[in-house]
């Protein structure tokens, strides 16, 4: 859920001989053998985008006696392919960073195997897309949205689009730049977004207006956002022309973090009615050889304190109830009432179909 995400439709074909993993945390070595509590290693395997505060993972640390060792192994679906491809012998104890969109390819290739996490029941049941198995538990969600320059359209004294129907609309044509479904996850989303609104038959009419109204695409949210988009910091010092572009409800809290000197306002705002959530799940590895280690370490993903500490290092939303969201998130954040969804089977049965749909007729 990280701006920086990107994904793969296709499957990873090589083997897993040929994939270098980059390894972080304060962890060293091997899992080892944890089903007897033999090891003191516990090994998370991620997408590039997990963090977390040194000090929030020292004192799980100390806590629990383990020490946490992080892989991070590229966009998130890189990762779930690696995942895929190692089934059965994989690289550590637990996965964190499949997503809605990606759910299904993992679950139906049995990467995972049942754990009721701790905690669980102060997460609420609709995030919980695996409730009956427990082979996967939800961590956080945030929703793709459209993102807009307010300082644009106060000068043009043109309100901001809310809605899909809105972005077609001739007053916007040439303003909304967006990413490539086929290698991003915001693109993947946004298209997921619109598949939700307007139905099987109705998407593709609906993205032949979007292209007759000027939409640009390109390949990566970091290339939309801090060089296309002009609201961003990065798209002020790019002399950016496109005042609207497919990015994240949290994305205006960034804008203010990282401003110096911090704006009283968030000079960027979210268009409510575009949005599609994301949740991301976390879930304890088949074959992981410290599996203790791994329950005790999703127990710890969803505690109020990982919980807390989430959204100022990945940008997400926690899903334990009990989590009190930082003042910068309820002061320049959006919170989305009715962001699109849709079922991870639906998606995974559709997914490639619509991407190659959408790419010949939005790309070619």
């Amino acid at each position: 859920m990280s701006n920086t995400r990107t994904i793969t439709i296709t499957a990873v074909a090589t083997g897993l001989g040929m994939v270098a993993l980059a390894a972080c945390g304060s962890g060293s070595g091997g899992s080892g053998s944890g089903t007897d509590g033999g090891s003191k290693t516990v090994t998370l395997v991620s997408h590039d985008s997990f963090n977390a505060s040194k000090d929030v993972l020292a004192a799980f640390e100390k806590e629990s006696g383990y020490k946490v060792q992080v892989l991070k192994s590229g966009d998130a679906g890189s990762a779930v392919n690696k995942a895929v491809l190692s089934k059965g012998n994989p690289q550590g104890d637990v996965f964190f960073g499949v997503d809605n969109t990606l759910l299904s390819r993992a679950l139906d290739n049995g990467i995972f195997q049942s754990y009721e996490a701790k905690g669980l029941d102060s997460v609420p049941a609709v995030l919980q897309l695996d409730k009956g198995e427990h082979r996967v538990t939800p961590i956080d969600t945030g929703d793709i949205c459209v993102n807009y320059d307010k300082a644009y359209f106060d000068k043009k004294k043109l309100a901001p689009p809310q809605s899909f129907d809105d972005l077609i609309k001739p007053e916007y044509k040439d303003l909304l730049v967006t990413e490539n479904a086929a290698t991003s996850s915001p693109g993947l989303g946004f298209l997921l977004g619109t598949a939700a609104q307007y139905g099987d038959d109705g998407w593709e009419g609906y993205w032949s207006k979007l292209k007759d109204n000027g939409v640009k695409v390109v390949d990566s949210w970091e290339q939309a956002y801090n060089e296309e988009f002009s609201g961003s910091a990065g798209g002020k010092k790019a002399k950016a022309d496109r005042p609207l572009v497919v990015s994240y409800a949290s994305s205006p809290p960034v804008e203010v973090l990282y401003a110096e000197p911090q704006p009283k306002e968030a000079p960027t705002g979210v268009s409510t009615g575009t949005c599609f959530q994301q949740t991301e799940f976390a879930g304890l590895l088949d074959g992981a050889k410290n599996e203790k280690g791994g329950k005790a370490l999703i127990d710890f993903l969803i505690s109020k304190k990982f919980q807390e500490d989430m959204p100022l290092q990945m940008f997400v939303n926690p899903v334990n109830e009990d989590a009190k969201l930082p003042e910068l998130f309820t002061e320049h954040g959006v919170k989305v009432d009715d962001p699109k969804t849709m079922d991870p089977k639906k998606i995974a049965d559709n997914r490639e179909d619509w991407v190659k749909s959408w790419q010949s007729l939005v790309v070619k």
